[in-house]
C-alpha cells in the first residue's frame, strides 16, 4: 500500500542571483509524524519552508497534498490548504493586544460587527487545551518572547491549521519553555497534526523528532528514522564531516581586572523601571565570564551602557584601569574594547557595505589603511582578503560582496573577525552563535577560546545554557535587572541555573 503522506515536496528547485537556495530538494510529511529538517545555516531550510508556505515561488519541482498537486501562490493559499507557519522572527503587530493578533484576518463578524467574545471564547479554549497559557489583553509590545511564541502557536490553531512548520522555534527560549514547547509538540501528534520542525539543534530532534531530513548547501542528503540514528550520524551528516560538541578548553588562568563594573544602572526603553539595578562585577584578563538569563531581563541594556550605545543613569566603568563611563563608542574602541553584538544587522554591519569596508570600520582611520586622508584601497583589501580566508567566510564574491546577501552565519563568521583581530583587552560577545550551526559554532567557541588563552578578558552573554555551560569560566545570572547568583559551571547544573533564571531562587549578597 501506498504511504500515508500528508504533504508531498517533490524535486523543489529555488534561486536566487549566484546561487541555489534550493537544488532539487524532495521531502514527504506523513501524517501524524514531526518532522524535522536538519542543515548548516543558508542550507535552504528556510526557503524550502518558505516555498510551502506560499512566500516564495519555485522555479521547478510540485507540491501535493493528499495526493493531490496543489498550487500555493501565497500565504492564504497556505492557510486555505490548512498550513500554518510560525516563523523565526515572529509575525505579531507589535502595538495590538494577544487576542487582535490571533484573530488578525480571520475575525468572526455577524451583519458586518466584529464578535469579539466569540473569538476570545475559542482562544481560551484552546489555550486551555494545550497548554499554552496566554492573557488575551497583554500588548505584544510587553510580553516575553516565549509567550509571543504561544501567541504564534495560537494563531495556527486558530485558524484549523493540520500541517503546523515551526521555524527555529527554540532559538529565543529558555530550558523551561523548551520542555514545554516539546510537550506541546507531543500533543499536536497525538491530536493528529503534522509538524515540521526547522532546527539545527540535534538534542531536540532525537527527544521529539520521528523522521528527520537533512539538507546540505541547498541539496537534500537523506531522511532517516530518529530511532535508529544518533546525534553524531546526523552532525556528519548535516555537515560532512565530524563534529565535536564538547568544547576543549584548558582550566583558565585569570589575571589582573580588565573590566571593572561599579553601581552600573541603566534606564529602560519600555517602561519606568531601570533596565539595571545596581550591577557589579569584575571581568578578569583571560577568563571568560558568562551573564546568563531569560532574554528581557536587562542584559541588553547592560551590554549597550558597556559598549556606548546607552548612557548611564549611574556607576562607573573601568577598563584596563581608565575610566570610560562617559567615553564615546569609537574611544572605548581605541581603549581595547571589542564588540560582537546581539543584533548584527542593526549594529554589526553596514549591510548596503561590501565585506571589505564592513571589516574596516572601526580602523579605517589608522596609518595602515588611510594616507592624507585617503582610503588605501590596496590594504583594505588584502586585509579583508585575509581575514576571508582566516576564518572561512563564504561569500558569493569575496571582498566585495554586499553583506546584505551573505547568510546570517557567515555574516556573524565576517562580524567575529573583525573584532577579534583588533586584538581586543576586552572581548564582549553577546550571542555570538544565535542562530548558528554546528559547525559554525564549533568554529567560533574555539576562537573565543583562543581569545581567552591570549590573555584577553571575555564577557560573554548567551541564552543557550549549553553554551554557558561549556564556554564559562564563571557564570553570572541576571534576573529582572539583577545579578542573583554567581555559579561555578563546573558545579552548578542547567536545572539549577533555570531557577535562577526564572526568579525562583536569589543567592543572599555575602556581606562585603
Amino acid at each position: 500500500m501506498a504511504e500515508d503522506f500528508v504533504i508531498e515536496m517533490l524535486h523543489i528547485t529555488k534561486e536566487f542571483p549566484g546561487i541555489k537556495a534550493n537544488d532539487d530538494v524532495t521531502l514527504q510529511l506523513r501524517r501524524g509524524e514531526v518532522h524535522a529538517l536538519l542543515g548548516e545555516n543558508g542550507a535552504g531550510k528556510s526557503t524550502l519552508m518558505s516555498v510551502l508556505f506560499g512566500l516564495y515561488q519555485p522555479e521547478h519541482g510540485t507540491i501535493r497534498k493528499n495526493g493531490k498537486e496543489v498550487s500555493i501562490k501565497d500565504p492564504n493559499d497556505a492557510n486555505d490548504l490548512g498550513i500554518g507557519m510560525v516563523h523565526q522572527h515572529f509575525k505579531l503587530v507589535e502595538c495590538f493586544s494577544v487576542l487582535d493578533n490571533i484573530m488578525l484576518g480571520v475575525e468572526p463578524c455577524k451583519a458586518g460587527f466584529l464578535q469579539k467574545s466569540v473569538a476570545r471564547k475559542r482562544v481560551m479554549e484552546l489555550s486551555e487545551k494545550y497548554g499554552l497559557r496566554v492573557d488575551p489583553d497583554a500588548l505584544i509590545s510587553d510580553i516575553s518572547v516565549g509567550m509571543q511564541q504561544r501567541v504564534e502557536i495560537l494563531k495556527m490553531l486558530y485558524r484549523d491549521n493540520e500541517i503546523l512548520i515551526f521555524d527555529e522555534p527554540t532559538a529565543v527560549l529558555t530550558p523551561q519553555e523548551i520542555d514545554e514547547l516539546m510537550e506541546i509538540m507531543r500533543g499536536f501528534k497525538k491530536e493528529g497534526k503534522s509538524i515540521l520542525f526547522i532546527t539545527h539543534k540535534l538534542n531536540e530532534i532525537m527527544a521529539v523528532a520521528d523522521r528527520c531530513t537533512v539538507l546540505r548547501k541547498g541539496k537534500g542528503i537523506g531522511t532517516v528514522e530518529i530511532a535508529n540514528t544518533t546525534k553524531e550520524e546526523l552532525s556528519r551528516m548535516m555537515v560532512g564531516r565530524d563534529v565535536q560538541f564538547a568544547v576543549e578548553k584548558a582550566p583558565a588562568k585569570p589575571g589582573k581586572p580588565v573590566l571593572q563594573v561599579q553601581g552600573m544602572r541603566v534606564p529602560s526603553r519600555v517602561h519606568k523601571k531601570e533596565a539595571v539595578r545596581d550591577v557589579s562585577f569584575t571581568v578578569h584578563a583571560g577568563e571568560i565570564v558568562c551573564l546568563a538569563g531569560i532574554e528581557g531581563n536587562g542584559q541588553t541594556e547592560l551590554v549597550y551602557g558597556l559598549t556606548g550605545l546607552e548612557k548611564l543613569s549611574g556607576g562607573t566603568l573601568t577598563l584596563d584601569g581608565t575610566d570610560i563611563t562617559h567615553a564615546s563608542i569609537r574611544q572605548r574602541s581605541k581603549d581595547g574594547m571589542s564588540h560582537i553584538p546581539e543584533d548584527r544587522h542593526k549594529y554589526g554591519l553596514v549591510l548596503d557595505y561590501t565585506l571589505e569596508k564592513n571589516m574596516v570600520l572601526q580602523r579605517y582611520w589608522e596609518p595602515a589603511f588611510q594616507k592624507g586622508g585617503f582610503i588605501r584601497q590596496d590594504e583594505v583589501r588584502a586585509y579583508s582578503d585575509r581575514l576571508i580566508q582566516q576564518y572561512d567566510v563564504r561569500s558569493g564574491q569575496g571582498s566585495v560582496t554586499i553583506a546584505r546577501s551573505m547568510s546570517g552565519g557567515n555574516q556573524q563568521k565576517a562580524i567575529i573577525a573583525r573584532e577579534i583581530d583588533k586584538d581586543p583587552k576586552l572581548l564582549v560577545a553577546v550571542q555570538p552563535t544565535r542562530g548558528l550551526d554546528v559547525g559554525a559554532i564549533e568554529y567560533i567557541h574555539k576562537q573565543i577560546v583562543a581569545e581567552r588563552d591570549r590573555g584577553t578578558a571575555v564577557l560573554l552573554v548567551s541564552l543557550e545554557l549549553d553554551e554557558v555551560m561549556n564556554l564559562s569560566d564563571r557564570i553570572l545570572v541576571m534576573y529582572e535587572g539583577e545579578i542573583v547568583g554567581e555559579f561555578d559551571p563546573k558545579t552548578t547544573t542547567v536545572q539549577e541555573l533555570g531557577l535562577y533564571m526564572a526568579g525562583a531562587k536569589k543567592q543572599e549578597k555575602e556581606a562585603h
